[in-house]
């Protein structure tokens, strides 16, 4: 980072800027801590220690007449490493320090003390809150000025962020969720929250993963299946559960919404590791279910600081694949003509570290760009209503016919 000069005078930009950003932190006393619903976990009073180390810093550098900074890792590719033994993505050194009396920093400075103390009384207090509820929360105006301490709930999102890398801890660890994304049914009863729940009794709808699946909240108390499927969208995993695959199968069915959320990587991690569970991947012919699947196994840029608790190295991709067209005689009603867009960001997967080395993916992201179309695993249906779960499938497990 490059060294900046300034002088000690006071300018009325740093006056204003400390100013602002005290006063957007201090709304006077604050009330005195509700008494938790419940007792302290290991885990919220590491979280908390790390807050208040957080806080404390701060104090120290305000009473010893230095300015106040924090320090936030940099969430971003230029910042990430690729560990080969480990197979996973991690956080490199680079951080940013957020100045107190920087007039570009000073927002972000106070809205980070902001969240940070939100926080705090939330893991006292043993209670969660939703991105949308921390929005609320830390929103107000500025005393004496018209200006709101967030604008919208993307700038609240992004310092949660940037306190996740700040405090090495993750967002669920922070005592906050995200909208539930995610549905699981199978041979496995796991125990949320006190209940025990029967994930082959889930009927049509499944088990909803909620955002937070740390020990603490679910533990398996009994697991018969033999290994994970997970598919990339609801309707695929709707065939699959309507078609009884994970009883005929003895296997846990998961669904991610596209993208999958933390929970939903984390329970597949727990599974993966705990219970020694093989995780397969039925995702789209396309960049964007090859990029899924990297972030499944290998893990994703802004989370790498905490790859070794999402990421699953040895996940399976199962399909669908670029040579499935020919293989399975699909007619072109199941081809989708790749745009620049989906171009670009074939290239982009191909090289990555991770890929550029693997002669399997390299060979399949080469036929995907030659085909010149892309396939959703939903394009199985031209064959047949249940060909994916009675065919496609169970012929890939059969054949192992997967990439890794």
């Amino acid at each position: 980072m490059a060294k900046k000069t300034r002088s000690n005078k006071p300018t009325p930009a740093r006056a204003a800027a400390s100013k602002g950003a005290s006063t957007a932190a201090s709304r006077g006393p604050s009330p005195a801590p509700k008494a938790p619903t419940k007792p302290a976990t290991d885990r919220d009073r590491q979280t908390s220690t790390k807050l208040v180390t957080l806080a404390d810093a701060v104090v120290r550098s305000s009473l010893a007449g230095r300015e106040p900074k924090i320090a936030v890792p940099t969430r971003a590719l230029s910042n990430t490493k690729w560990n080969k033994s480990r197979r996973i993505l991690e956080m490199g050194p680079s951080a940013q320090e957020r100045e107190l009396f920087n007039l570009s920093m000073a927002k972000k400075f106070m809205q980070t003390v902001l969240h940070a103390d939100g926080l705090k009384d939330l893991i006292d207090q043993g209670k969660t809150s939703s991105l949308r509820g921390m929005f609320y929360k830390g929103l107000h105006t500025i005393a004496g000025t018209k200006e709101k301490t967030f604008t919208d709930q993307g700038e609240s999102d992004e310092i949660l962020e940037d306190l996740e890398v700040a405090v090495g801890a993750l967002r669920e660890e922070l005592h906050v969720y995200a909208k539930k994304k995610g549905t699981m049914i199978g041979n496995i009863t796991i125990i949320d929250s006190g209940d025990e729940i029967d994930c082959r009794r889930m009927g049509s709808g499944g088990y909803a993963i909620p955002s937070i699946v740390e020990p603490d909240v679910i533990q398996f108390k009994q697991c018969d299946a033999e290994f994970v499927l997970h598919v990339e969208k609801d309707t695929v995993w709707a065939r699959f559960n309507e078609d009884k695959f994970w009883q005929t199968h003895n296997c846990i069915l998961t669904e991610g919404g596209g993208q999958p959320s933390r929970g939903v990587r984390r329970l597949l991690q727990r599974l993966s590791s705990e219970l020694n569970l093989p995780v397969y991947c039925l995702l789209d012919c396309d960049p964007w279910g090859h990029y899924i699947y990297s972030v499944i196994k290998q893990g994703s840029i802004s989370l790498a600081f905490e790859s070794s608790r999402l990421a699953i190295p040895d996940a399976k991709f199962i399909g669908i694949r670029s040579h499935d067209y020919q293989k399975h005689a699909l007619t072109d009603d199941a081809q989708i003509a790749l745009n620049d867009r989906d171009i670009a960001r074939a290239k982009q997967i191909a090289a990555y570290p991770w890929f550029k080395d693997h002669k399997g993916w390299q060979k399949e992201i080469d036929t995907l760009l030659k085909n010149g179309f892309k396939m959703e695993v939903e394009a199985l249906i031209t064959k047949d209503i249940s060909y994916v779960t009675e065919t496609y499938v169970p012929q890939v497990l059969a054949e192992k016919a997967w990439l890794s």
